[in-house]
């Protein structure tokens, strides 16, 4: 693989963040990673929703993003053209915010 031909993505933010709903764009069929499914198996089908769990990078060139399709009970690996993103993309500012969980209470210290 030339990286003539390729955008490096690493010179930019990922385009997925962890916590973002995806959906699978194409087919993914198991290449040998994934244990307890047959080689070639079919383990997302295309218009699977999954969220991104993790962003790794791949060759020090590409952005792979772990993605846990939950109807499926499976997380893959998958290049930012396999996914389309369910909502419109995080501003910075939003991406900075704590991401604490609305059912979360967070308790203030006991006054002495």
């Amino acid at each position: 693989m030339s990286t003539d031909d390729r955008e490096i993505e690493v010179y930019r933010e990922p385009a997925h963040q962890p916590g973002d709903k995806v959906i699978s764009k194409k087919h993914v069929k198991n290449d040998g990673t994934m244990p307890g499914k047959e080689i070639g198996q079919i383990v997302v089908k295309k218009g699977d929703v999954g969220y991104v769990r993790d962003v790794g990078v791949f060759l020090q060139q590409f952005y792979i993003y772990a993605v846990d399709f939950v109807g499926r009970d499976s997380i893959v690996g998958m290049r930012e053209h396999e996914l389309r993103a369910t909502e419109p993309a995080r501003t910075p500012a939003e991406q900075a915010a704590p991401a604490l969980q609305p059912h979360i209470v967070t308790r203030k210290d006991p006054v002495a």
